[in-house]
């Protein structure tokens, strides 16, 4: 095997920012924040959405206005019809 050729693993924390939740893993990425967790150093990586909070995994259903969609279609290709 040739040495030197894999990435660098570090300690990295993902944090959902809608939550607050944070996981705690092993990266090849890196950031400019880092924070001490149990004594380690984590590089910090912020996340708008995560498991946590999206709604496919917490099972919260969001009202789509679909009469509106429906209206605004018949509007837009109405042609002189009454």
């Amino acid at each position: 095997m040739k040495a030197h050729i894999h990435p660098t693993l570090n300690n990295v924390c993902f944090q959902d920012v809608a939550t607050g939740k944070q996981f705690l893993t092993r990266s090849t990425l890196t950031s400019a924040r880092q924070e001490k967790i149990n004594g380690e150093d984590y590089y910090m990586i912020l996340r708008e959405v995560s498991m946590d909070s999206h709604p496919a995994y917490t099972g919260e259903k969001r009202l789509v206005d679909t009469a509106g969609r429906v209206e605004k279609f018949t509007n837009k290709f109405k042609r002189g019809r009454k």
